[in-house]
């Protein structure tokens, strides 16, 4: 970004001088056309998810910065992609800008951006630009899976252990102090940073998937698997999953992994709150045979772990083996959802 851009607005150089300068961003060999043309693999799927985030919904100056907010948005589509255990081919960005936004503004969120595409080599392969009284980023993500290969929400089977990739809840509670700070006087500085890092620069878990495939074929399981990430929180993606396999689950509390911050920070039921419910961790929730999955969460460590199993029935409960809590029936209702009053 040079300095002349911190003076300009948007409608200072128009969408012809904005693209320009967001070209920078892209590689020249593949933009500059009406569409971007991507070579797949042979004997690959071409996987393609788009997501939308809207400034005072997903992101705000609050808590965000616009690198930050790049970066977030670029998470999100990658770790669809990861969802459905596909390798990243390229992105596109769809832009609504107001015409008072400052250039530098929307270079310092495609910077945001790069610099989370770059670690798993994922390009900026084109978009779109169009006047809006409200800063809208909807980005399109295209990966590749060998057809054999693809996680679905749809595949599991009574019997599977539920495994997460990390801990959950960190994004919530980063969220949380950037908001409100004095909640967070019993944290030392590197618990907090760590929780609002979690909020502002999550992870896609496309790391996970070169494991997940090493394991399954050496144990010569059939695929599919059952999976989806985390995005809209640990209860949802489990509800969904078995909704759509028609089954049940159980989950046990005390296996749920949560920040080691949270230990001394938070009570117990607010600390489960933020994990069920929280959202945006990004991890990967799957369905698996027992021996795969302990194996998985072994090679993972990290805050991986089983939380639960599947179940005959529609029901998923939430269950205490030391008996302090009751059984909880848990519905998707309980959890965050667009137009709900």
């Amino acid at each position: 970004m040079n300095s002349e851009s911190s003076s300009l607005q948007v409608k200072d150089i128009g969408e012809q001088g904005l693209l320009e300068k967001l070209q920078h961003f892209c590689p020249p060999e593949i933009i500059g056309d009406d569409a971007a043309v991507l070579v797949s693999a042979p004997e690959q799927s071409l996987v393609v998810t788009t997501d939308l985030l809207i400034d005072g919904v997903h992101f705000s100056d609050i808590t965000t910065s616009p690198e930050d907010a790049g970066w977030r948005a670029a998470a999100a589509n990658l770790s669809d992609l990861a969802a459905m255990g596909a390798s990243p081919l390229g992105i596109t960005v769809g832009l609504g800008l107001p015409g008072e936004i400052m250039v530098s503004w929307v270079e310092r969120l495609y910077q945001g951006m790069t610099e989370c595409l770059q670690q798993y080599n994922t390009p900026i392969v084109g978009g779109d630009i169009v006047r809006s009284p409200i800063t809208t980023i909807a980005i399109t993500a295209f990966g590749q899976v060998h057809p054999h290969q693809i996680i679905r929400r749809s595949a599991a089977v009574v019997g599977d252990a539920i495994v997460v990739t990390g801990v959950h809840g960190a994004s919530r509670a980063g969220l949380e102090l950037l908001l409100h700070p004095e909640l967070g006087q019993s944290l030392n500085d590197k618990e907090k940073t760590l929780l609002i890092k979690a909020h502002q620069r999550p992870k896609p878990r496309l790391d996970v998937l070169p494991i997940l495939w090493k394991i399954l074929n050496s144990h010569s399981l059939p695929f599919p698997i059952a999976g989806m990430d985390s995005s809209d929180g640990l209860a949802d993606a489990v509800l969904q999953i078995c909704r759509a396999s028609s089954v049940g689950a159980v989950l046990e509390r005390s296996q749920i992994p949560l920040p080691m911050a949270f230990e001394r920070w938070l009570p117990q039921e607010q600390a489960l709150e933020y994990a069920l419910y929280g959202g945006e961790d990004f991890e990967l929730v799957l369905c698996l045979p027992q021996e795969s999955a302990h194996d998985l969460v072994q090679q993972l460590g990290q805050g991986a772990a089983i939380i639960g199993r599947i179940t005959p029935g529609l029901t998923v409960v939430l269950h205490d083996e030391q008996e302090k809590f009751p059984d909880q029936v848990l519905h998707l209702s309980q959890g965050f959802q667009h137009f709900r009053s």
